[in-house]
């Protein structure tokens, strides 16, 4: 069994959700990606908590999933002082054998939980967190 991320208050979603699409953006990802990341939700909704995050309902699949999106950014933070390096960082090919030389994104577009939690568990390798 995975550990959880680091748990969410119930009224954190719109706060949440408004980062999440702020760091798509960072990391130069379009709705297609940003969708995958939220578990391939529809395109309707998706634009509709892209517009108006603080109306939408967010189940505790998508929070654990945005609770990830945003530890891996907050690691790639830690581990990159230049924020150029560390937003294109899921971009470029990786020699960590999580990702066999390919990009990060290439996992995470995977669409699973456990594709976010091994590119969290990555990082936080890198960086000598257990």
């Amino acid at each position: 069994m995975r550990p959880s991320p680091n748990p969410m208050p119930a009224n954190a979603g719109p706060a949440a959700l408004r980062t999440f699409f702020k760091i798509l953006d960072r990391w130069g990802l379009g709705p297609a990606e940003g969708r995958v990341l939220l578990g391939g939700l529809a395109k309707t909704t998706y634009y509709r908590w892209r517009q108006h995050p603080e109306n939408a309902e967010l189940g505790l699949d998508t929070l654990e999933r945005i609770s990830y999106v945003l530890g891996i950014h907050k690691a790639l933070r830690i581990i990159y002082a230049d924020a150029a390096a560390a937003d294109s960082w899921v971009s470029r090919p990786n020699t960590d054998p999580s990702f066999g030389g390919r990009p990060p994104l290439e996992r995470l577009m995977g669409g699973q939980v456990a594709d976010l939690y091994v590119t969290r568990q990555a990082l936080d390798a890198r960086r000598g967190v257990k």
